[in-house]
């Protein structure tokens, strides 16, 4: 039962210092390997616990290429998106960036590509398409020397559907109804632009069309190569992208929570543990917002089906909020520049953040003009945080 929570203010951007891989690919520029830096004091309490477990999460929306066309980027130089110049930057950032878990969004070319790629570099990975006719989907790859694969469990958020044709109530009568009126002032509305401009919303007014996204999320167990053998579960989602459906972005970050707790139930009773929790992803939501309080607040307006949820959820705190504030973007294009992704963990639990991945300012000159470019392979940037094992 959640007994308190955290209200974290949002910190002013600190300017850290980039370094640019050398490696040059033809006549391009290489593409930026961004480092991870010390959270204050980490280091004296490294000093305190010199055998302390640490391990790196990233996590990175590295835009499908299915959805790389020049009429949705025409603000990227072409050689840019091409595919195999893009795979190969893309790559190089992930092996740079020397993390123990990748949790990737927008991750097509998986058999083809991906999984091959880095399982040649130590990694392991669990996978869920899209539904419907969507060829990308989300991947957890982990460090098969560092965390051992317990279970896993996929997440289909079309199974909201299933919710509203037996009856069942997700929410209180404010948001039944936005849903089944397509209202869309459940949330503020972003500027995103979709990546998919055929995509077939079909009748807003329907309820039932409206929670059919095809949008999906992967939750898996961890036993960590730690003298404890720690369990902790990592979670990757991608939520729906449209501002204007804000109330479906919100039914999918309830349902994502109520997953949670059941998944993390099930893992303390089989195992006789507390596992702690690290939920990762595209959010498409941006800090204030009523997903993003949700996430880190744990309580709404709204009820959630009794059913789904014994507990309340998982009480959670974002990585940069918590550490040094949340960045000023984590997209970035002409038409919109925000952050959308995140990384939470329970600040209750058993992980300290000991570092983070640094991010470029607005006014830095590989991401003026919008991404994806020569700098940066997707139109996302990597997020990234180092965890200690504390108090075990």
């Amino acid at each position: 039962m959640l007994k308190s929570v955290f209200v974290l203010p949002r910190l002013p951007v600190s300017s850290f210092p980039r370094s640019i891989c050398l490696r040059k690919m033809s006549t391009m520029a290489a593409p930026i390997c961004p480092k991870f830096i010390s959270v204050e004091e980490s280091d004296i309490h490294s000093r305190s616990n010199p055998d302390g477990f640490r391990f790196r999460v990233v996590s990175y929306n590295i835009l499908a290429q299915v959805y790389v066309k020049s009429s949705l980027f025409p603000h990227s130089p072409s050689p840019c998106l091409k595919w195999k110049a893009r795979s190969q930057a893309i790559l190089t950032v992930l092996k740079n960036l020397e993390a123990d878990f990748l949790c990737l969004q927008e991750l097509d070319e998986y058999d083809g590509f991906y999984k091959g790629s880095l399982e040649s570099h130590g990694y392991s990975s669990v996978y869920i398409q899209r539904s419907g006719q969507k060829r990308d989907g989300c991947g957890i790859f982990y460090k098969q020397n560092i965390a051992e694969l317990v279970l896993e469990e996929k997440i289909e958020y079309n199974d909201l559907v299933n919710s509203i044709q037996d009856g069942t109530i997700l929410f209180d009568d404010k948001h039944s109804n936005a849903l089944a009126s397509g209202n869309n002032d459940v949330g503020p509305k972003i500027g995103l632009a979709p990546k998919n401009t055929l995509e077939d919303h079909g009748d807003p007014n329907d309820p039932c069309v409206r929670l059919k996204r095809d949008c999906v999320g992967i939750m898996a167990a961890f036993r960590l190569a730690n003298p404890s053998h720690h369990l902790v579960i990592v979670v990757n989602t991608h939520l729906y992208w449209d501002p204007e459906w804000a109330d479906v972005k919100l039914a999918q970050a309830k349902y994502l929570l109520s997953r949670l707790a059941q998944f993390k139930t099930l893992i303390s009773n089989r195992y006789e543990c507390t596992p702690s929790v690290i939920v990762t992803g595209d959010f498409n939501s941006i800090p204030g917002d009523k997903v993003y309080e949700y996430l880190i607040l744990g309580n709404s307006s709204s009820v959630l089906v009794e059913e789904c949820l014994e507990e309340l959820p998982t009480p959670l705190c974002s990585v940069y909020a918590f550490t040094r504030g949340e960045p000023a973007f984590t997209n970035c294009t002409p038409d919109f520049t925000n952050t959308l992704d995140y990384i939470f963990f329970s600040p209750f639990g058993h992980l300290k953040p000991v570092s983070f991945l640094e991010l470029p300012e607005l006014d830095s000159s590989d991401v003026i003009g919008g991404l994806p470019n020569y700098h940066h392979p997707s139109d996302h940037l990597p997020i990234g945080a180092e965890f200690e094992v504390v108090n075990v």
